[in-house]
């Protein structure tokens, strides 16, 4: 994993220097390509020698549900001529957290055991950007595991308040 974080790592800079003032909208064409490219029936059909690089392009062109800009058609091109179309998932996650991190946002996962209705998601989130010091943008996940509480993700912070996680520290400090 850490290989091809390394590879996407240009090509999310590079994309974010060019795309400017418009970086938040190729994050909507970019989020649709990374989707588009982690499908394994794509990343074989573009693995294949035999196919070329602009039959790659026409395919994905043609799946997008978006209108791809100029400069999102230049990138794709770079992108399948060097051969990094299984990148592209890991190149929009680097893009994404470029452009947060401009906008001084994060996205975060919130894993929970429940169901959370929109009242108690609005308070949470309240509380979560307190915590770590950005505005959230919260993606819910549920994880019935968990047993109860949540365990929220944001980029490499982790703040786990979960029944499971509560019992494996008494387990461990039961143990020791």
């Amino acid at each position: 994993m850490a290989e091809l974080a390394t590879i996407a790592r240009p090509y999310a800079e590079a994309l974010f220097k060019a795309a400017g003032a418009q970086a938040a909208d190729a994050c909507v064409w970019l989020d649709e390509l990374a989707v588009i490219a982690s499908q394994d029936p794509l990343q074989a059909f573009a693995a294949d020698p035999k196919v070329r690089a602009e039959q790659v392009f026409d395919v994905i062109v043609g799946i997008m549900k978006a209108s791809l800009p100029d400069i999102g058609r230049n990138f794709l091109r770079t992108v399948i001529d060097n051969d990094r179309v299984a990148a592209l998932p890991e190149i929009a996650r680097q893009f994404r957290e470029r452009v947060n991190a401009q906008r001084g946002v994060a996205d975060a996962t919130v894993e929970s055991a429940f169901p959370i209705d929109d009242g108690q998601l609005q308070e949470l989130q309240g509380v979560l950007e307190k915590r770590f010091g950005r505005q959230l943008r919260l993606q819910v996940q549920l994880r019935p595991e968990l047993i109860g509480g949540v365990r929220v993700v944001v980029g490499d912070e982790v703040l786990d308040t979960s029944v499971k996680a509560r019992l494996e520290q008494m387990r461990v400090a039961l143990t020791a």
